[in-house]
C-alpha cells in the first residue's frame, strides 16, 4: 500500500462545539487513489472536504495533508503545501469576465515564473487533454455547462498537483455529459498519478471513478470499501443508500399522502 497523502485521526468536524457535523473520523487516503465521499444531503461530505483542504479547522483530532499538520503551519507554510493540491469546485468558480485561457493560466501566472508563451502553450495542451481544444478565447458563459466543468478541471490540474479535491463535479450535468466528465477525471488520475478526493451522492459516478468509497451517515463514517463491498454491506444505512431504499421518514410521508388520497372526495 502506498504512503497516505491525507491522514485523519480521531477527527471531529463542524462549525463549533455546538454544531458538530462528523465525529470519530479515522481515514487514510493513499497516493494515486480516487476516494469518493458518499452520502445523502447534509451528511457532512463537504464539511469533511473543507477540513481536509485547509478551509475549516477541526474541532478536535488531527489531519495531515501531504505529511503536514496543515492547521499548525504558518500561513506561508500552508500556502506552500496547498500549492501541491488543486480544487474543482461544484459550480466551476470560473471568473466570468476572463477568457477560458486566462482562467486556466491564473495559477501558472501566480505561482510560477514561466514566460507567457510557455503558459499559453501549456493551457492549450491542457484544454486538449480535457477534450475542449480550441475554446481558450471564449468566456465561460459562451460554452456549455459540461465544457465549463472541463475548463475548471484544466485550471485545477494545471500545476500538476499531487491531490485534486472535487466537490460534486458532475452536479447539474445530464447523465451522458456527467459520465464523460467522470471518464476524464479517471484518465487524468491514471495519466498524472494524482490522488483525487471526490464528494458526490451519484452512484453512477462512483462506479466509474472510485477505487474506494467512504460512506457518511448519521454524523459518522458508516463504512469504507469498494463499491462492490459497500453495495452488499450488512449496515442498514449503507445498504439502503446503495439500493435506493427509502428512509423511514420518506415511508412515513408516503403513508400520509396515501391517507390524504383516500380521504379526498371524489
Amino acid at each position: 500500500m502506498s504512503e497516505p497523502v491525507i491522514t485523519c485521526k480521531d477527527l471531529v468536524c463542524g462549525y463549533g462545539e455546538n454544531a458538530v457535523i462528523l465525529e470519530d473520523v479515522n481515514l487514510e487516503i493513499h497516493r494515486g487513489e480516487i476516494l469518493a465521499l458518499l452520502g445523502g444531503s447534509g451528511c457532512g461530505k463537504s464539511t469533511l472536504l473543507k477540513t481536509m483542504v485547509g478551509l475549516l479547522p477541526p474541532i478536535s483530532g488531527e489531519i495531515r495533508l501531504l505529511g503536514h499538520d496543515v492547521y499548525s503551519l504558518s500561513s506561508t507554510e500552508r500556502r506552500q503545501v496547498l500549492k501541491r493540491t488543486g480544487m474543482l469546485f461544484q459550480y466551476g468558480a470560473l471568473f466570468g469576465s476572463m477568457t477560458n485561457m486566462d482562467n486556466i493560466a491564473l495559477p501558472l501566472r501566480q505561482h510560477t515564473n514561466l514566460p507567457e508563451p510557455v503558459i499559453q502553450e501549456a493551457v492549450r495542451q491542457r484544454l486538449g487533454l480535457v477534450g475542449i481544444k480550441g475554446l481558450e478565447h471564449r468566456l465561460p458563459a459562451d460554452v456549455s455547462g459540461g465544457q465549463r466543468k472541463r475548463v475548471a478541471l484544466a485550471r485545477a490540474s494545471i500545476l500538476d498537483p499531487e491531490i485534486v479535491f472535487c466537490d460534486e463535479p458532475s452536479a447539474g450535468l445530464d447523465p451522458i455529459v456527467a459520465a464523460g466528465l467522470d471518464q476524464t477525471l479517471r484518465r487524468f488520475q491514471r495519466l498524472f498519478g494524482m490522488s483525487m478526493i471526490i464528494v458526490t451522492h451519484e452512484l453512477e459516478s462512483i462506479k466509474i471513478l472510485a477505487d474506494r468509497v467512504v460512506m457518511l451517515a448519521d454524523g459518522v463514517v458508516q463504512a469504507i470499501g469498494t463499491v462492490d463491498e459497500l453495495s452488499e454491506s450488512p449496515i442498514e444505512a449503507v445498504y439502503n443508500f446503495f439500493h435506493r431504499i427509502p428512509t423511514d421518514y420518506a415511508e412515513e410521508g408516503e403513508t400520509v399522502l396515501e391517507s390524504l388520497e383516500v380521504a379526498r372526495p371524489t
